[in-house]
């Protein structure tokens, strides 16, 4: 019976997603695509966001939009939703953050409660408890669900720089194709903000909005539900809060957490032992040990999917990471079941996209900061630059199929030689160097060392 529900609620979810590639495929008429820089920026006390113009035509297609983060030591993201799942990666810098849901226990406590009499009732308000809280570091992706508040704090020694990715089609998405932020504090925008994406965008929304979800409630029956004064009540709505979306804190926030080496533990469990309050939300791609395919004169390749990070089974998302060496080729591939979004995080790399009528879309670079966005069964080919090409990859699918198109399980690896000789029309000598010349399987020794 277990069984038999969770077929049906994979159907379900599958069907939904289905639906939402379909509702969006009039918009897919991409005969064009540019490596892309952010638009615009909203700039806060503590930081600054730059968000790159999702109404561009590639972007609509995916269905899919980006941020950058780039927050101040000691500087606060303050808690906010989305209405479709994010993933997040960790570019640089380190810091801490928390994933608010509903319903889960606190289970960060400080202990001291038994310190107090019952005289002593009052002081209840000194114990903290909250709900998990977790370190991050450069090269991590954490998980989001959609209307999951979240919050990052910049503990670190340095400018902390995140990219956050929305997939706005997702099926967990029921609203529109704009990703919409609810901030549960501050006053995130500011009318110059505003008026200079308006004059970007026209008339269409902007996607940095005014206010918090507080902003538009009454202050008497605010000050009913948290069962304060109106004084207070009226901070929580932040109108007259001039700070923008990221704060600066006075003095370090102090955070209940166990210590380094017991997260370690923790992060020894399986999917089976999750809950959903439980469930592990992040995982490090940057270790050069975790690669998937590694070569050592020519790169690493790295993927994220829901066998190894369970929770992107509900997101339908991946993630990959990528490094390639001074010259070195990323296999002629394509995506069977995704739509890809790409981040250069370091160098740069030239890159091909070639659509179905054998158009390349896009023949050009891709430099570090810059974003590049790979239609589901586009081909697409990268070779590194003099310094070297690393990038991150966001799928819109859990377990994003990549097919090769050279190399030693591609393809034309797999078509008999007489198949390839016609096809080509090539000799058979010929069609044999086609098929074997490339031993590697999917990242490529530059020319000169092959």
């Amino acid at each position: 019976m277990a069984k038999l529900s969770l077929s049906l609620l994979s159907f379900l979810v599958l069907l939904g997603c289905g639906y939402a590639i379909r509702e969006q495929q009039g918009e897919c008429q991409v005969s064009n695509i540019d490596a892309r820089e952010p638009s615009y920026t909203v700039r806060s006390e503590g930081g600054q966001t730059e968000f790159w113009d999702n109404h561009n035509n590639e972007f609509r297609c995916a269905g899919v939009s980006i941020r950058r983060h780039i927050i101040q030591q000691r500087g606060l993201l303050l808690p906010v939703y989305h209405n479709a799942p994010v993933l997040v990666y960790v570019v640089q810098g380190r810091g801490t953050y928390g994933v608010l849901t509903s319903g889960c226990a606190e289970t960060f406590e400080s202990g001291q409660q038994q310190q107090f009499s019952r005289e002593e009732r009052s002081q209840r308000f000194r114990v903290d408890k909250h709900q998990k809280v977790e370190e991050f570091q450069k090269g991590d992706v954490i998980a989001i669900r959609a209307g999951d508040a979240h919050w990052v704090y910049n503990d670190g020694d340095q400018e902390l720089v995140v990219v956050v990715f929305h997939h706005n089609s997702n099926y967990a998405n029921q609203l529109d194709q704009n990703p919409r932020s609810f901030f549960l504090a501050g006053n995130p925008g500011s009318e110059q903000e505003e008026e200079q994406y308006r004059r970007l965008r026209g008339s269409q929304e902007a996607q940095s909005e005014l206010g918090n979800v507080f902003s538009g409630l009454d202050e008497e029956l605010l000050a009913e539900a948290f069962n304060v004064d109106v004084e207070t009540a009226r901070k929580l709505r932040g109108q007259n809060d001039g700070r923008g979306h990221i704060i600066r804190a006075e003095k370090s926030i102090q955070l209940i957490q166990p210590h380094r080496s017991r997260q370690e533990q923790e992060r020894q469990h399986n999917g089976l032992e999750e809950t959903f309050c439980s469930a592990r939300v992040k995982e490090n791609l940057d270790r050069a040990s975790r690669a998937d395919f590694y070569n050592p004169r020519a790169g690493r390749f790295s993927s994220l999917n829901s066998f190894n990070l369970p929770i992107l089974s509900f997101l339908q998302l991946s993630a990959a990471r990528g490094v390639l060496h001074r010259n070195a080729i990323f296999s002629p591939h394509w995506y069977t079941n995704a739509h890809t979004l790409i981040y250069a995080t370091r160098g740069a790399s030239r890159v091909q996209i070639v659509n179905h009528r054998g158009q390349a879309v896009f023949d050009g670079q891709l430099r570090e900061g810059q974003v590049l966005v790979v239609p589901q069964n586009f081909a697409v080919v990268k070779q590194a630059a003099e310094q070297g090409f690393e990038w991150v990859a966001f799928n819109t699918n859990e377990n994003a199929a990549i097919n090769t198109l050279s190399g030693r399980t591609s393809a034309i690896r797999g078509l008999p030689v007489d198949v390839v000789a016609n096809a080509y029309q090539v000799s058979r000598e010929e069609a044999q160097k086609i098929k074997f010349s490339r031993q590697e399987t999917l990242i490529f020794n530059a020319p000169h060392s092959a």
